[in-house]
């Protein structure tokens, strides 16, 4: 019985946290990416070093909800809560 409850509380926790992951990359690569296009179209000249900054912190934004994912694969398959 109590390997259940575990296994019911792991599973609403990987919901929530791809459901975390999801939002938060797509809210901050939004973020980032309309900035990058605002300096972009503010100083056109710049614009190669801006893109490639920009590319460069959408990859790093996107490394975090991986992060998440993985932890998530982790409680699913191999739960180190249940005994």
């Amino acid at each position: 019985m109590e390997n259940a409850i575990v296994t019911a509380a792991c599973m609403i926790a990987v919901g929530f946290i791809c459901l975390g992951a999801a939002v938060g990359a797509g809210v901050g690569n939004g973020n980032l990416t309309g900035k990058g296009l605002e300096s972009m179209a503010r100083q056109p000249e710049e614009s190669g070093k801006l893109f490639t900054n920009m590319l460069v912190s959408v990859g790093l934004v996107e490394s975090m909800p991986i992060l998440c994912y993985v932890i998530a694969i982790v409680l699913v398959f191999a739960n180190p809560f249940i005994k």
